[in-house]
């Protein structure tokens, strides 16, 4: 599976999927890459192609899934990194369009890849899915619920899948990064120290290595990546 593989990221192109992206682009795989808003010169390789879409729409993530098989015949590892962030009040005044907004982007979304991705892998007997959750999936914070059960719910759905897979050869990881050192994260608190977070590259080498021969024993696991956060 190491050579030649064809590596579908979701959320290629955001604070943290850039990295992601770039890390299994030089590691020599033909990537998928989706975001909303991406194209095919946001990222200089001839091995990548970019895919628009909405992860939240079942219909469009099917699409997404089948289309990748018609050209590449497979998918052999999934890197869902597509996510969001809101929060900052406690329960009782978290409003149903922030609760929404949460379950649909951090775990509907999973939802649908997986679903539409795995028959494939099962099919073919092999396949690596790696999701970005964050720390908040087991250590809750006050005033950010939504988010932080979203992203428990997301690795409950990893570990699902692991379970259910763990006889064909697929694997299935999460990973937990403590607050990252990304453009966005750096605009919403300007006056942290970006040296006690989390270098968005070390995140990505983790789902390279995940992704890897090297990883093939490791499944349902929630790996850590706390840096000086720990």
């Amino acid at each position: 599976m190491e050579a030649d593989r064809v590596v579908l990221i979701t959320g290629a192109k955001g604070g943290l999927g850039s990295f992601v992206t770039a890390a299994f682009l030089a590691a020599g795989d033909t990537v998928v890459g989706t975001s909303l808003a991406i194209q095919a010169s946001d990222f200089a390789s001839p091995h990548f192609m970019a895919v628009a879409v909405d992860l939240t729409d079942a219909s469009a993530v099917r699409q997404l899934v089948e289309s990748t098989i018609q050209r590449f015949q497979r998918i052999d590892a999934l890197i869902h990194v597509m996510g969001g962030f809101a929060g900052g009040q406690p329960i009782q005044e978290t409003d149903d369009a922030t609760w929404d907004q949460m379950m649909n982007l951090n775990l509907r979304a999973a939802f649908y890849i997986f679903r539409s991705v795995l028959p494939h892998m099962r099919k073919a007997g092999r396949g690596r899915i790696v999701a970005i959750a964050g720390r908040a999936a087991v250590e809750p914070a006050a005033n950010i619920s939504a988010y932080s059960a979203s992203k428990a719910a997301l690795v409950s759905l990893v570990r699902t899948a692991a379970l259910e897979n763990k006889e064909l050869g697929i694997t299935a990881n999460a990973i937990l990064p403590g607050t990252m050192d990304t453009e966005g994260n750096r605009k919403a608190d300007p006056h942290a120290d970006p040296l006690q977070w989390v270098p968005p590259k070390m995140v990505a080498e983790v789902a390279v290595f995940l992704a890897s021969e090297a990883a093939a024993q490791i499944t349902g696991a929630a790996i850590p990546v706390y840096g000086r956060q720990a």
